[in-house]
């Protein structure tokens, strides 16, 4: 990842047209260059209630209408079908992003995950959803963080995003409002 570059980072739609709207409106307002989804963007899944305007077509088309700035890696709730409907790649388990030295290994987190690790390097990021639940840990040689959820938040965390540039992730509600940051050393 280029220094200039920011990015918006989501996870865990599940269908939710209501907050894949405010989610594509913070994109527009934050002005990010790219959108990094960390996967279970269309179906709600067996564990999971439905979500407020669960409309899985809705979030098709708001989606598709950003395609070309989206980086998307498969969650646990992705199928084929959804690739056949979805016009930008979703079927990969992960994305190797770098900053500088450090790579940041980008997965939705039913796979690779902090008791189960990919091969990182000293300094490295393990950035992942899945859990729904926003998180920002420095274990010994990576850092772990976690956007939490779009649309089902979990232990009273609250819907939102991150965005990461020149070296910073903020986590912020989906009115944008900040709640926790991590610089990069």
């Amino acid at each position: 990842m280029k220094e200039q570059i920011k990015w918006l980072i989501a996870s865990d739609i599940h269908g939710s047209a209501l907050y894949c709207r405010k989610l594509t409106e913070a994109y527009a307002r934050e002005g990010a260059d790219r959108l990094l989804l960390l996967g279970d963007l269309l179906y709600h899944g067996p564990r999971n209630d439905l979500p407020d305007e669960y409309s899985p077509k809705s979030v098709i088309v708001m989606l598709n209408g950003l395609k070309n700035d989206i980086l998307c890696v498969r969650g646990n709730c992705e199928a084929e079908v959804d690739q056949m409907v979805l016009e930008f790649p979703i079927m990969a388990d992960y994305a190797i992003l770098t900053y500088g030295s450090r790579l940041i290994f980008a997965t939705h987190g039913h796979i690779c995950n902090c008791a189960s690790l990919p091969p990182l390097h000293n300094g490295d990021i393990l950035l992942h959803g899945h859990t729904h639940i926003p998180a920002c840990e420095e274990h010994d040689g990576f850092v772990y963080c976690n956007p939490g959820s779009v649309s089902l938040p979990k232990e009273g965390s609250q819907r939102g995003y991150m965005t990461f540039e020149n070296g910073l992730f903020s986590w912020k509600t989906l009115d944008g409002d900040v709640y926790m940051e991590y610089r990069l050393s």
